[in-house]
């Protein structure tokens, strides 16, 4: 059995009104460096994104466990803020983290951590810092104004860094590292030409 085989999934959440370009440089870099992406959703039910894409989920949120994982990615939603609808996704969040199972939350999926407390103790970032503190959580002097934070096992993000999110995903598992790390993040975030050359003589191109 090769190394791709034997390496546990990345699960990816997957709920009605989940914002579509969020996830997208993460997944498709991960499954290209060879991760396998399973997604989640609150049932096997199809779900529709904010776009209109619609998804079969591979999987239920309740059949998912921490141990058959090597990260769980929340996008944002709608939802995230107009009803209770996805905390079961934020309490799955905190048995992946007390785990040591990293997770990685962007945009509205933060306010859900927020809410959860897994915000309160942690370095963390999101769209704006009031947006956070409207959750009424205990984690304010945590907050970080950048682009996108890890602390240890969790990621997070606003919504208007993709690139910045899927950059920490993959420094956390190790896609990769160093130069080429900083060259992709050049490419996708800054159209920087010279970055392609970084990446291709790595054969990350």
């Amino acid at each position: 059995m090769n190394a791709t085989a034997e390496r546990k999934p990345v699960h990816l959440a997957v709920y009605d009104t989940l914002a579509d370009w969020e996830t997208g440089h993460a997944t498709a870099h991960l499954a290209r460096a060879g991760h396998r992406i399973r997604t989640v959703g609150p049932s096997t039910d199809p779900v529709t994104s904010i776009g209109g894409l619609r998804v079969q989920p591979d999987t239920a949120l309740d059949d998912v466990r921490p141990e058959d994982s090597s990260l769980l990615i929340l996008p944002g939603a709608d939802l995230w803020d107009t009803s209770d609808d996805l905390a079961p996704f934020a309490r799955k969040a905190r048995a992946f983290l007390e785990a040591g199972v990293p997770v990685a939350a962007i945009c509205g999926a933060t306010a859900g951590l927020a809410r959860e407390g897994l915000l309160d103790d942690r370095d963390h970032t999101s769209a704006v810092s009031f947006y956070l503190a409207a959750t009424g959580y205990a984690g304010g002097e945590r907050y970080v104004e950048t682009d996108a934070v890890t602390d240890s096992n969790l990621v997070t993000a606003g919504p208007t860094e993709p690139v910045a999110f899927a950059r920490e995903i993959f420094r956390l598992l190790g896609v990769y590292e160093g130069e080429v790390l900083d060259a992709w993040y050049r490419l996708f975030h800054d159209s920087d030409a010279a970055a392609y050359a970084v990446l291709e003589k790595a054969g990350a191109a």
